[in-house]
This record gives C-alpha cells, sequence and structure tokens, in this order.
C-alpha cells in the first residue's frame, strides 16, 4: 500500500525559520570570529550570542516596509539584542548570509535526499535478489528480443542508482561552500579569518575566491545532478508502466483495498504513480536548466539568478523528496507475475533460441552468412505461419547432418541464459 507523503524533514529544511536560523548563526558566529582577532568585545558576543532571535511575522512586517529581506532580519534581530547589534553584520554584504544560508540547505537537503537513496536501492537490492534467477523476456526496440531476468533488471537499476548516489556526494562537496567575503568578494572590510571561521562552525568549506556572491556553477551541478537523478527514475517508473500493459502484465504497481482506477471504467487499475514519478521528472529538468541560465551574470553579480533560486532550489529538493518516497513505495510493493514473464517469453513459440542455433551451426564449420540465412528462413517462416520454431528446425536435413538430438536439445535450452547470473550480481555488489 502506497502511503501518504507528509513534507517531513525536507520540508523543514526550506520552512522561513530554518533559512532565518541559518542566517542567525552566520551572524554569530561571525561575531565570534571579530571577537577573537580583537575587533569587537567578547562581551559584545556573549550578549548577542544570549539576545539573537528573530520572529518570523516581525521580519515579514518590516519587510512590507523596507523590501529588503535581509534588513528586515537585521532589524528584527537588532530590536531583540540592544546596542550590541551594531557589531552584527560587520564588514558583510546581505549575499555573505544569503549564500552561506543557502548551501547550508542545499548541503542538508542533500543529506535527506541520499537518505532517500540507500532506502529505494535497498528495496531494489530485495527485488534483485528474490527474482535473480526468474526468466523474462528482454525486449529491443519494444521487440522480444532473448531472455534475460527480472533479478538482471533489477540490478541495472540498483546500479544505476548507485551512480546517483556517487553523483549526489559529489555535487553535495560543491555545493558545501561559504562566502563571507564582502560587497565585490576581496575582503576589503572582512578578514579572510572571519570567513573561516564560520564556515568551518557550520560544516562549509569557504570559497577560494568569490565575488559578492557564491558563483552558480555550484547550483548549477547540484540541480542538474536533482534532473538525472529524476531522469532515472523516470526510466524504471516507465518500464514498470509498459510492463504493466495488459497485453504483457509482467509486473503491477500496488493497488490498495479500495482504491479506484477510473471515474469511467470500474475495472482499470492503472500505473497512475509511476505516471506520476515520470511527468514530475520533466519538472526537475527544467529546473535544472533555469540553473544553467543563472550561472552567467553580470560582473561581480546581478539579480537574475535570484527570483529563480528561490522557486526551483527549494521546488527541486522537495519534488525529488517526493519522488523517491513514493518510487521506493511502488518498487517495495510490486506485484511480480512470474508465470505472465514466462508466458510472454514462449509467445513467439522459440524463436528466441535463433542466436544460439545460428552459432551452434557455426560452431560445427558453417559459415556464419549461411547458417544465419538458414536459421532466418525457419524464423520467417515461424512468424508468418505461426509454427513452432522448434518443430521446423527438427525437421530440417541440413540442421540435422550438423547437429545431434542432444545438441538440439541443448540449444532451446534457457540455462544459457542464466548461467551468468551469478557472475554479474558479484560484480555489481548484490552477492
Amino acid at each position: 500500500m502506497i502511503e501518504r507523503y507528509t513534507l517531513p524533514e525536507m520540508g523543514a529544511v526550506w520552512n522561513e525559520t530554518s533559512k532565518l536560523n541559518n542566517w542567525l548563526q552566520i551572524e554569530i558566529a561571525a561575531c565570534e570570529a571579530w571577537a577573537k582577532l580583537g575587533r569587537i568585545p567578547k562581551e559584545a558576543v556573549n550578549v548577542i550570542s544570549s539576545k539573537a532571535s528573530f520572529d518570523v511575522e516581525r521580519v515579514k512586517e518590516i519587510e512590507a516596509e523596507v523590501r529588503h529581506d535581509v534588513i528586515a532580519f537585521l532589524t528584527n534581530v537588532a530590536e531583540n539584542v540592544g546596542d550590541e547589534s551594531k557589531y552584527i553584520h560587520l564588514g558583510m554584504t546581505s549575499s555573505d548570509i544569503l549564500d552561506t544560508g543557502l548551501a547550508m540547505q542545499m548541503r542538508d537537503s542533500a543529506d535527506l535526499i541520499l537518505k532517500r537513496l540507500d532506502t529505494l536501492q535497498e528495496a531494489v537490492a530485495e527485488k534483485a535478489r528474490q527474482y535473480k534467477y526468474t526468466l523474462n523476456i528482454g525486449r529491443t526496440h519494444g521487440v522480444h528480443g532473448e531472455p534475460t531476468t527480472f533479478g538482471l533488471k533489477m540490478a541495472l537499476w540498483f546500479t544505476e542508482i548507485q551512480r546517483n548516489i556517487d553523483r549526489l556526494k559529489e555535487a553535495r562537496q560543491v555545493i558545501a561552500f561559504g562566502a563571507i567575503s564582502g560587497a565585490v568578494g576581496n575582503f576589503a572590510h572582512l578578514e579572510p579569518q572571519v570567513e573561516e571561521y564560520v564556515c568551518e562552525k557550520l560544516g562549509l568549506q569557504p570559497c577560494p575566491v568569490s565575488t559578492q556572491i557564491i558563483q552558480r556553477d555550484r547550483h548549477a551541478q547540484f540541480l542538474t545532478t536533482l534532473a538525472v537523478i529524476g531522469s532515472s527514475l523516470e526510466k524504471m517508473a516507465t518500464e514498470i508502466r509498459n510492463l504493466q500493459r495488459t497485453e504483457i502484465l509482467e509486473v503491477e504497481e500496488p493497488f490498495a483495498k479500495g482504491q479506484k482506477g477510473s471515474s469511467a471504467m470500474p475495472h482499470k487499475r492503472n500505473p497512475m504513480m509511476s505516471e506520476r514519478v515520470a511527468g514530475l521528472s520533466r519538472v526537475l529538468r527544467g529546473n535544472a536548466l533555469a540553473a544553467l541560465e543563472n550561472v552567467s551574470l553580470w560582473h561581480e553579480r546581478d539579480l537574475t539568478h535570484s527570483s529563480v533560486e528561490r522557486v526551483i532550489i527549494p521546488d527541486s529538493c522537495i519534488l525529488l523528496d517526493y519522488m523517491l518516497d513514493k518510487f521506493t513505495a511502488i518498487v517495495s510493493g510490486l506485484v511480480v507475475y512470474e508465470d505472465n514473464m514466462q508466458r510472454n517469453i514462449e509467445h513467439t513459440r522459440g524463436l528466441v533460441f535463433s542466436q544460439e542455433l545460428m552459432l551452434a551451426l557455426v560452431g560445427k564449420g558453417m559459415l556464419r552468412e549461411d547458417a544465419y540465412r538458414l536459421v532466418q528462413e525457419h524464423a520467417m517462416d515461424s512468424w508468418a505461419k505461426g509454427h513452432d520454431f522448434q518443430e521446423l528446425i527438427q525437421q530440417d536435413e541440413e540442421i540435422n547432418r550438423r547437429l545431434t538430438t542432444q545438441e538440439l536439445a541443448a540449444v532451446f535450452s534457457y540455462d544459457i541464459y542464466q548461467a551468468k547470473v551469478d557472475y554479474i550480481f558479484k560484480r555489481c555488489g548484490l552477492e
């Protein structure tokens, strides 16, 4: 059964209180750094640390008048701190706390998404092991090719999820940088030690060089990584959608008691959650494109990226968190119809063994082109007239002169399609 998504931890990362709390941590840490450098009294830092606070509604009230979010925040903090507030934001510019705070949110979001990916990978691994040797037809161009196993299909997903985990870990590392460097990034009114102290305390790295902002190639890498993860989910969801088609019906999304698939057709059991995941991946890709557009800004900064990021970054993090939650539930509750998988393999009446037959004839000395022609003639006859492929082969005198009864039986065995599964699983880390 698919449970409702309640926007737990991820929603908290992006709410207004968390954002302003990050800003407050940055400002207090900067004051502590200045005190260590002897620029402001330690007693003032003690007052600031004990009194500094904010009220979201009061900040909004001030912002409505001053039309500047950071000034509104600082004004409200000053109301609570008193005279010592003159030391807050010393030498800093708005983007010092905006971008450093945003880095904290993106880093924390990455950690939550990584947990989701781990959980999904575990669910996929369970299905891979459960159906390790379960034969199903491999399709190329949507047409029956040769048998494979459903476990290998899941192993493929398992390794792709691992690549996405690795990508996100790298993107997390790239985005976890802060900048407390002043109006154009040259520390004219700051000391680099302030930036270093703040970043170390907040679990970030200081940017080697910045302008007024942290450069947006970092954010673009993060959002394109989320988009790649979304595209992987779409790929997997699309596979489920295809395999749930009535003519195939090898797997099916979990369908809860009381659930309804159609307002008009009571019999419908639609892959609606997989469709939702597939559709929402397009939003992630659109957001990633906007992030790429944000990389190019005028000189030391302009404001064209800011309004875009207020939408695309929290939305992408929350959306991918939701998609992973839903798709993990789909995989965990996936209904697998093994009998239908075998039925579909047999649908082409043995044609899936055509390559093995051709290779067996080549092994007996026949030229590959001649073997291909001979096997294809029987295959096309089976396609056109609905004859059993193995029976046609058994009646061919030339083939019977080259292959014994035992050798022909081996040609039409499924064993080779499962023979290397253990090796592949070991290589994927799925022993």
